[in-house]
């Protein structure tokens, strides 16, 4: 069989960098922000799910649309020509 292969993934170097302060770290004045980012996480997953069950639900309307319309294509073909017999 076939089988793909997969390109070699290039290793970066690793180089450790300590930051040195020169200012006093600035007061947050009571507000955490670790929590907001955990929303907005949540919140974009939320989002990505509810968009695609509405695609998936979009895509089942259009299928059963196509298929009434072929049937009443169908059913109308049967009628005209049972009433020209």
């Amino acid at each position: 069989m076939l089988r793909a292969k997969l390109p070699d993934i290039p290793t970066l170097p690793t180089t450790t960098v300590t930051p040195q302060q020169t200012q006093a770290p600035a007061s947050s004045a009571g507000h955490l922000v670790a929590p907001y980012v955990g929303v907005g996480v949540g919140a974009v997953a939320v989002v990505v799910a509810v968009g695609i069950v509405l695609t998936a639900l979009l895509a089942a309307l259009a299928v059963s649309a196509v298929s009434v319309a072929i049937a009443a294509v169908v059913l109308r073909s049967l009628v005209s020509s049972a009433n020209k017999r």
